[in-house]
């Protein structure tokens, strides 16, 4: 039996054993780092793996799914879903990943550096990711030579939820992140240049539209609009992006149409950025006047994709080319009212989805009834001049106030005396940075409308007085003549008698 003093000995060796060779393998791997090349440790450390996976992968339950970056000469959609997924996967602890910043993204992206590993769970499932980056050793060109690939382990008996469910679920949640870092494009017909990214999808392949990104910080937050009718616009676009099977089941194209009427600067085209802005949609501004024949506008329309706002502006500035009463002969190839309705709510509307029809227009009773029965414009929004409740949203986005004791209540009461836009109220705002004297300038606008609108009903009662008068002296010598002919028919027939 050894003694206490033996077993201490031998525990003290043990340690300084386990002691020098730890230190050995701390020597290693510092020699291993700085000496050994990059190629050739990529290479070293993917032997041992395949190595230890042919050992000891009958012993183990876990599988591994390679995805690679190609498919051939095409992207990989998984691969490129999987970059943008696992970015949103990289924790805190992670001591090496990848930062980059493209001009025309909103956010700065993360990416795996090559053999870091990253874990995401599923359904209660434990999955591993590790990015693999191969570069041959001897390769003239690395760059062309590279194979990048993500490798998915897991448990064996998951296989089928993982092919069925979780892969769909990264490509989904993707698509999300992607949508939700993309700059809203705004297009317009023959612009000189397009400034497109990797998102457009192919939008702009036949050259009918070019695009420049829309910077416009509008949201529905800053629309100084009554704030119920504010509520049923979203409500209506919400409703309308979530109800793409049902469309289906009724049989009807998944697009909504909206009319925006009202008069100008009361904010129809900053509510159509906001619908753009909240649903991500890029907008395509059509200008009629720029189309020539029923063909082109079939072109035009075809060449715009899904997820789109496609917006026809002061549409009743085009009442004489689309009036049904000066209807050309058939064989005429011009741009005509039955072109325009045929693509809204005929067989050339099922060509797309998801799409959002606008006109706008400062005088709705222009507009041909045709273009606004239900089916077309499903929705007739009434851009009204300033209101209280707008007042209050424009305070708060040009002073960052929400009441003054003495001008606020003033304004408020004139505002519902006159007829003042959104906009002109907006730009008193803006020209003082202190809010006494900017409200002031707003109350001086207000009470300067009150004494034009006061001056103008005088005008017109005194015009209404005159026409009255002049109507009234009319009647008066109409009358006069009347009773004169009277009394010479009478003398007449007298004169008559006598003489027999």
């Amino acid at each position: 039996m050894q003694s206490f003093g033996e077993v201490q000995s031998m525990a003290s060796n043990i340690f300084s054993a386990y002691a020098s060779v730890a230190a050995s393998m701390m020597l290693f791997r510092s020699l291993a780092h700085d000496v050994i090349p990059e190629p050739l440790k990529s290479y070293i450390i993917s032997a041992f793996t395949r190595i230890f996976s042919y050992f000891f992968a009958p012993l183990s339950t876990q599988i591994t799914m390679v995805v690679d970056e190609n498919t051939g000469m095409t992207r990989n959609q998984i691969y490129e879903s999987a970059e943008i997924y696992l970015h949103t996967k990289i924790n805190p602890n992670t001591k090496r990943f990848k930062v980059s910043k493209n001009p025309k993204k909103k956010s700065i992206s993360l990416s795996m550096e090559k053999d870091e590993v990253v874990t995401d769970t599923y359904n209660n499932i434990e999955l591993t990711w590790q990015f693999v980056l191969e570069v041959p050793e001897n390769s003239k060109n690395s760059f062309q030579s590279e194979k990048r690939y993500f490798e998915l382990s897991f448990d064996k008996q998951h296989r089928e939820t993982v092919l069925n469910e979780y892969l769909h679920f990264i490509m989904q949640k993707a698509k999300e992140l992607r949508e939700k870092d993309r700059n809203v494009k705004l297009y317009t017909r023959d612009c000189p240049y397009s400034d497109s990214d990797d998102d457009d999808g192919g939008r702009n392949v036949s050259g009918v539209w070019g695009s420049v990104n829309l910077d416009h910080p509008v949201t529905f937050e800053k629309l100084a609009m009554n704030p119920q009718l504010k509520e049923q616009i979203i409500d209506d676009l919400d409703r309308f992006v979530r109800r793409k099977e049902y469309y289906k089941k009724v049989g009807k194209a998944w697009k909504r149409g909206y009319l925006l009427y009202g008069p100008p600067g009361t904010g129809k085209s900053s509510l159509i950025a906001a619908m753009a802005n909240y649903l991500k949609f890029d907008i395509y501004d059509l200008e009629l006047t720029s189309l020539y024949s029923n063909a082109e506008l079939k072109r035009t329309l075809l060449s715009t994709a899904n997820r789109s706002i496609i917006v026809i502006e002061d549409i009743d500035c085009n009442a004489p080319m689309l009036n049904r009463d000066v209807e050309p002969e058939p064989s005429d190839n011009k741009l005509t009212l039955s072109g325009l309705l045929n693509f809204m709510d005929g067989l050339w509307s099922n060509c797309g989805d998801e799409r959002i029809i606008i006109f706008t227009t400062n005088h709705k009773e222009k507009i041909d009834p045709a273009l606004l029965r239900p089916g077309r414009m499903d929705m007739h929004i009434h851009m009204s001049y300033c209101t209280p409740a707008g007042f209050d949203v424009l305070a708060l986005n040009y002073l960052a106030i929400h009441d003054h004791p003495r001008l606020f209540p003033e304004i408020k009461d004139l505002i519902q005396e006159v007829q003042v836009t959104p906009a002109e109220i907006a730009e008193h705002l803006m020209r003082n940075e202190n809010a006494e004297p900017a409200l002031e300038g707003v109350v001086d606008l207000l009470k300067r409308k009150k004494a034009e609108a006061n001056e103008e009903n005088i005008n017109k009662k005194a015009k209404a007085g005159i026409e009255v008068k002049g109507e009234a002296k009319k009647e008066a010598k109409m009358e006069k003549i009347v009773k004169s002919l009277k009394s010479f028919r009478k003398n007449s027939r007298r004169g008559k008698s006598k003489r027999m």
